[in-house]
């Protein structure tokens, strides 16, 4: 007798198209529960990324957001950005924050800041964002189009001397700049250049805000928009 094929549901198409390291985090790493979350500071925005199980963008309550000393302490599950709608840059602009990983997560994950933000509370959200891993000292830069669309890389992970790595607590402080001016954009940590490209291949123009990845700890400084 033959047996049948077994249907698939859609999500279960998604996990076996998964890459195997996609996989494991899946099923190794999923979101941690986070006590206390749920509550935003006045005059911010958090958009979570999809939860892997449900397709629906990642519960709140996993996420703790809250004002501390001159900027804000993030303890979360899902990964997610942080933005205040005042945050607008347009035409020549300089943008930055020194963020600090107070723990190492369970394997690398990364945060930073992200620029040209448009829609972002909805499915065709847009920005292109850049992160450090205190962890292994690599930067990152990628595009996002669309809230369910995978980012597109401009750089893939990348070695550079010029990211803090965690020291033997796992805590490290990065500086990340971007610089956007003449037709260039410069991406800097702590001061250094790591990357320069062509502002009409990336998105510069909309909202700048922070990217958080899933399972940190981390301390958000103030974020510095100068305009001229």
């Amino acid at each position: 007798m033959r047996t049948p094929f077994p249907v698939l549901v859609p999500a279960a198409v998604a996990f076996l198209v998964m890459s195997p390291t996609l996989r494991l985090s899946a099923q190794g790493d999923p979101d941690r529960v986070v006590a206390g979350g749920g509550a935003i500071p006045p005059g911010w925005h958090v958009r979570t990324e999809l939860d892997r199980q449900t397709g629906q963008p990642a519960a709140l309550t996993n996420v703790k957001f809250a004002a501390m000393g001159d900027g804000y302490h993030v303890t979360v599950g899902p990964a997610a950005i942080y933005w205040r709608d005042a945050d607008m840059a347009s035409g020549s602009y300089h943008v930055v924050a020194a963020i600090t990983q107070t723990k190492n997560p369970a394997h690398p994950e990364a945060y930073g800041i992200f620029i040209g933000g448009r829609n972002l509370a909805d499915s065709t959200q847009s920005y292109t964002y850049f992160i450090v891993r205190a962890i292994d000292g690599k930067f990152m830069i990628r595009r996002r189009a669309g809230y369910a669309a995978r980012p597109t890389n401009v750089v893939d992970w990348t070695d550079h001397a010029a990211v803090v790595k965690a020291d033997s607590t796992g805590k490290a402080t990065n500086e990340l700049s971007i610089l956007v001016q003449g037709g260039t954009v410069r991406f800097m940590v702590n001061g250094k250049e790591v990357y320069s490209g062509e502002a009409a291949d990336l998105d510069t123009q909309g909202v700048v805000g922070f990217r958080v990845n899933h399972n940190l700890d981390v301390h958000l400084g103030p974020l510095g928009l100068h305009q001229p």
